[in-house]
């Protein structure tokens, strides 16, 4: 008598590519993690009744089509724009409150004198920012 007998299939679930994924799971949430609010130190600050908020605007030197000078809105000359910048930055700021100055220049306007202002802006050690106009505003 020949009795056939029965194959089992076994099921077996693979564990080994599931611990990769848990690995990089974890490995991404403790990278996230670190970032979210990173060196935080939580105060509670003290209130104050003659607190005000500084509001920190930058400076805005525009040069006209004619090679006028102007600091915010104020006409000058070119011979006064380095100490009527000079005279704007606070006495006693600290190195990182560098002043932000905004370049306007006319696009048909000589080079030179874009140039002239980015030495003045690198003597006062200030940032130096330039407006340009984008391509989609232009072109209407």
């Amino acid at each position: 008598m020949n009795l056939s007998r029965r194959h089992r299939l076994s099921s077996h679930v693979e564990t080994s590519s599931m611990n990769d994924i848990m690995f990089f799971l974890m490995l991404f949430f403790l990278i996230v993690s670190t970032m979210v609010n990173p060196n935080v130190i939580k105060l509670l600050l003290p209130n104050a009744k003659s607190s005000k908020q500084v509001m920190k605007q930058p400076i805005t030197v525009s040069i006209n089509a004619a090679g006028e000078y102007f600091v915010n809105k104020k006409p000058v000359t070119a011979a006064s724009l380095e100490p009527e910048l000079k005279a704007l930055i606070p006495a006693r700021q600290p190195a990182e409150a560098q002043p932000t100055v905004v370049l306007r220049v006319d696009a048909g306007l000589n080079v030179q004198k874009l140039v002239d202002v980015l030495e003045i802006g690198n003597r006062l050690k200030m940032k130096m920012v330039m407006a340009t106009q984008s391509q989609q505003a232009a072109g209407k």
